[in-house]
C-alpha cells in the first residue's frame, strides 16, 4: 500500500502581468503570467498592521491557455487551482536554472477591468461559447467560492 500525498494549490490574486501565450512546435498552447496574493496581519505586540505580497508564476495548457490568453489582463483578480511543478535547466550559457510554478487546471474570473467575470478548466469543452445567462450563473458560483476558501 502507497502512502498518499497531494499537490494542489488554490490562489486569489491579481495578475501582475500581461498573459503570454505562445504555441508548441507541435501546436499546443501554453501561457504564462504572473499572479500577486496579498497577506495581512497584526503582531501579538499589537504593533501596526503589517502586509507582505507573494508572486507567483502561473502556467496553463491546451484550451485553458488560449482562454487565459483571450480573457485575462494586468490588474485582473482570478481565482487559480492547479499543482506545484518544479523544473531545472541549463542556460546557453551552461549555468542550471530551477524555476517553481503553478500550472493550473482551473481559473475564475473573478473581476477584470471591464467588470467581465467568466470561468474555465482543462475539461471545458466549448467554454468560450457559453451565452450571457451562463456567464451570469459563474459569476455567483465564482463569488461562492471565494467566500468559502478558509483565510
Amino acid at each position: 500500500m502507497s502512502v498518499r500525498s497531494l499537490n494542489k494549490v488554490m490562489l486569489i490574486g491579481n495578475l501582475t502581468r500581461d498573459p503570454n501565450l505562445r504555441f508548441t512546435p507541435n501546436g499546443t498552447a501554453v501561457c504564462s503570467f504572473g499572479l500577486a496574493t496579498n497577506r495581512s496581519w497584526t503582531p501579538n505586540d499589537g504593533g501596526d498592521k503589517k502586509e507582505s505580497v507573494e508572486f507567483h508564476n502561473i502556467v496553463a495548457w491546451s484550451k485553458l491557455a488560449e482562454i487565459c490568453g483571450q480573457l485575462l489582463h494586468k490588474g485582473d483578480k482570478v481565482f487559480v487551482e492547479g499543482r506545484l511543478q518544479t523544473r531545472d535547466w541549463k542556460t546557453d550559457d551552461g549555468q542550471d536554472r530551477r524555476i517553481t510554478e503553478i500550472v493550473i487546471d482551473n481559473m475564475m474570473l473573478l473581476r477584470s477591468s471591464s467588470g467581465k467575470s467568466y470561468s474555465a478548466s482543462d475539461d471545458d469543452d466549448d467554454a468560450s461559447d457559453d451565452s450571457d445567462d451562463e456567464v451570469e450563473d459563474e459569476v455567483v458560483e465564482s463569488e461562492d467560492v471565494s467566500d468559502d476558501i478558509p483565510f
